[in-house]
């Protein structure tokens, strides 16, 4: 057992993680839902499921243990004040319009046990669910096609971006999307009221209820000192900052290093074209580095932040910052433009770094995996048919809770 948050690198040995295994509410995905819901395909669930419990049978074999978003949420739910209180700021965060329709939400996810009320929440309340409810609304005449009354939640197997364990403390973010922003209310109850995810020592560094967005795919702990952050298409200047001034006054962090990535969904996060897998490695989409544009956010004695441009390359940036006498960046797809696009938007660069040098990517990027393994990095692969039609990979489908520290960064 390696209990609470601890959490100073992205390569450290890999103690305790997150999951979510994918369940029906990835079956809630249709050719009409899925822009609602951020989806370019509709992923096979029985799949999907195997290829993710393949991933973590692997983490599993590799001494990692493996928590589960539905168990650690409904244990946070056991006391009957707490579980009402959920409930209705999930139904708040559900931008449900009719008070008889809350009012009948309220009922039905309160006559279920926790467990049962977390697995409904996540799959999506249907109509069907709450059988006639006359709400005394215009809705109750209107016919309506969409089933959901509180709707799905398919992207929470992506469970890296409703929040990010750093240091001894954690962020709770703000989604970017309404579509995700409930996933990490989800987060937020775990972390208050379940004593076996996080202590009483552990601090919050940002919140849900935060007024600017930041996702946890933009969020990289590259040492003890620093703290890397994508400004991209979800993640904004001022959530940056405000992350920043929280964690640079309140923890022994020096400093926080932005990266300007392009703000499109195939770029969608950082770490989707950035990752660590090793003391001195680092895998990169090539495309990134002509127009990447990188800051230093640091801490003034009076308690203000500063802010300056940062005009090295980004292996004299990093190697300056780590203290090392050089770095690699492995160009995700190599030296072929093709390949390097294929595999990026198949997650090539969105590694799961389990112990220095080892990292879980999935089996299709084979041009960049070979890469690694030509570099000295151990790969593991698994299967990714379905899981990688969601755009994430084994980084994004993981929440690092705990990592052993490593010395010289």
């Amino acid at each position: 057992m390696h209990p609470g948050i601890h959490n100073y690198s992205e390569i450290g040995k890999l103690n305790r993680v997150l999951l979510h295994r994918p369940g029906r509410e990835v079956e809630a995905l249709t050719p009409a839902t899925m822009k609602r819901l951020l989806f370019d395909d509709v992923p096979y669930l029985k799949a999907a499921q195997e290829e993710h419990d393949k991933f973590a049978e692997l983490l599993r074999a590799n001494d990692v243990e493996v928590l589960y978003y539905e168990k650690e949420t409904a244990k946070a739910l056991a006391d009957d004040k707490v579980r009402d209180d959920f409930v209705n700021r999930m139904i708040e965060l559900s931008f449900i319009e009719s008070e008889g329709m809350k009012h009948a939400i309220h009922r039905f996810l309160m006559n279920l046990t926790p467990e049962n009320m977390v697995e409904e929440i996540i799959a999506g309340v249907r109509r069907a669910d709450l059988g006639e409810v006359k709400t005394g609304s215009l809705s109750d005449l209107i016919t309506e096609d969409y089933p959901f009354v509180m709707d799905p939640m398919p992207n929470l197997y992506f469970t890296r971006d409703p929040g990010a364990c750093i240091g001894s403390g954690i962020n709770i973010h703000h989604m970017h999307t309404p579509a995700r922003r409930r996933e990490s209310l989800l987060l937020k109850y775990m972390f208050e009221y379940n004593s076996d995810f996080a202590s009483k020592e552990n601090k919050q560094w940002y919140d849900i209820y935060g007024d600017y967005s930041i996702e946890g795919g933009d969020v990289l702990v590259l040492s003890r000192e620093m703290v890397a952050v994508g400004y991209s298409e979800r993640t904004t200047i001022a959530g940056i900052e405000n992350f920043s001034e929280n964690l640079l006054s309140k923890s022994d962090f020096k400093k926080v290093i932005v990266f300007d990535i392009p703000k499109c969904r195939a770029f969608m996060h950082l770490d989707t074209v950035f990752t660590m897998v090793d003391y001195d490695k680092f895998t990169i989409h090539p495309e990134i580095e002509g127009p990447l544009s990188v800051y230093e956010i640091t801490m003034g004695k009076d308690g203000k932040l500063n802010f300056k441009t940062i005009t090295d390359s980004l292996e004299k940036l990093l190697s300056k910052e780590l203290g090392l006498p050089a770095v690699k960046l492995i160009r995700c797809g190599g030296g072929d433009l093709i390949a390097a696009q294929r595999e990026q938007w198949n997650d090539g660069s969105n590694t799961l770094c389990i112990a220095p040098g080892t990292v879980v990517t999935y089996e299709r990027n084979y041009v960049t995996n070979d890469l690694l393994d030509k570099h000295g990095i151990k790969v593991l692969t698994i299967p990714s048919a379905e899981l990688s039609r969601g755009r994430g990979g084994p980084r994004c489908m993981s929440c690092p809770v705990n990592r052993e520290d490593i010395g010289g960064i």
